[in-house]
């Protein structure tokens, strides 16, 4: 199956769309006593979801590298704040390029005024 960049972008930002909601329930969730900071893999979710885009969101898995305080949670907001201000970096790029490429696609389809 080929896959256009309509279809590509389209799954690009759902799963940015995803991360970030996990992103957000991982900062909401800081202060809760054994709460585990969850995130995608998003390579893996992307391929997941331009395999199948009816399927449910990409599967969430716990992140191995935080450092678990005495209570049991390992949500650090420094941390946090880091990969949500890069995931909406991603989404804003992705968005940029989905922009720019639609309006040239619709340049292009215009037809010629002088008939040329």
């Amino acid at each position: 199956m080929q896959v256009g960049f309509l279809d590509l972008y389209n799954g690009v930002l759902s799963v940015r769309a995803e991360r970030a909601s996990l992103i957000a329930g991982n900062i909401a969730n800081a202060d809760t006593p054994g709460f585990k900071a969850r995130d995608v893999a998003f390579g893996q979710a992307l391929e997941s979801e331009l395999a199948n885009p009816a399927a449910p969101g990409p599967a969430a898995e716990y992140r191995a590298d935080g450092i678990v305080a005495l209570d049991g949670n390992d949500v650090s907001l420094d941390g946090e704040r880091i990969e949500a201000a890069q995931n909406a970096d991603q989404i804003s790029a992705a968005a940029a390029f989905l922009h720019q490429a639609t309006a040239d696609l619709i340049t292009a389809l215009r037809p010629n005024p002088s008939g040329n």
